[in-house]
């Protein structure tokens, strides 16, 4: 096993050290050497550091204390706008304004910024993914100036690790429980109990459902965390924002 890998934690707290604008240039540059679509990249990134901007994004992700802390938060989008006015100023005509190719940019997007993620904690920095992005796509859009054609996806806050050792270690399922040998099999009621019994038994996850008033953990995440009607409520802003934005979703 790599040992990189094995030890990789998020990081949300940061120290004052500063990051160059080279330095984040760099990374980038890296990171744009990801799998990309055709070879389209379909994907821009808005790099945040002045603090009256990352005050304007911290509603956009419900006050999490990570994007006003860290020296630079970066918004990766997916980005259609830049390849289709290429297309127009060179005489083609794009087509890219429907669900498939949306869906091509946000995986480019996706691969892209998990490459900037790997490349700047293997540079000694840390990274957390904010995973608020999506619910107030409209919202961060606007703070950035996001033109048609243009979508936030993922959001990633970037320093030097406060105190790394104080961070929490990335809880796992084993490794039986993502690997299909050739097909598919489903699961029994066995395999859940045996795949999902560590996980429950951290205490830092037994206290989740204490804290929670909760009988089990599963229900902290349908209940507390992950709630149906939010998340609803959250696809559809997120859908008619995509719409907005230039995308036709068939019906």
């Amino acid at each position: 096993m790599n040992v990189f890998f094995q030890k990789r934690k998020t990081i949300r707290h940061y120290s004052d050290a500063e990051i160059s604008d080279a330095e984040i240039s760099e990374l980038i540059a890296d990171a744009m050497n990801a799998p990309t679509t055709g070879g389209m990249q379909l994907y821009s990134v808005i790099v945040t550091r002045k603090a009256e901007m990352k005050k304007k994004l911290s509603p956009c992700h419900f006050g999490q204390p990570m994007v006003t802390e860290a020296p630079v938060v970066l918004t990766f989008c997916a980005d259609f706008n830049r390849f289709e006015k290429w297309c127009v100023k060179s005489g083609a005509k794009p087509g890219f304004r429907n669900f498939e190719s949306f869906v091509s940019a946000m995986l480019d997007v996706t691969i892209f910024a998990q490459q900037f993620c790997t490349a700047a904690e293997m540079e000694g920095l840390g990274c957390c993914y904010i995973g608020t992005t999506t619910y107030n796509a409209k919202e961060i859009a606007e703070v950035l100036e996001l033109p048609k054609m243009v979508v936030p996806i993922v959001t990633l806050t970037v320093g030097h690790p406060f105190d790394a050792d104080a961070e929490p270690k990335a809880e796992r399922l084993p490794i039986e429980a993502i690997i299909h040998d050739e097909r598919y099999k489903d699961y029994s009621g066995n395999d859940i109990v045996k795949i999902y019994s560590d996980k429950e038994e951290m205490q830092v996850n037994k206290q989740f459902v204490k804290e929670n008033n909760k009988q089990t953990l599963a229900q902290v995440f349908t209940d507390v965390r992950y709630p149906q009607d939010a998340s609803e409520h959250f696809s559809e802003l997120f859908f008619d924002f995509i719409e907005d934005q230039g995308f036709k979703f068939p019906k």
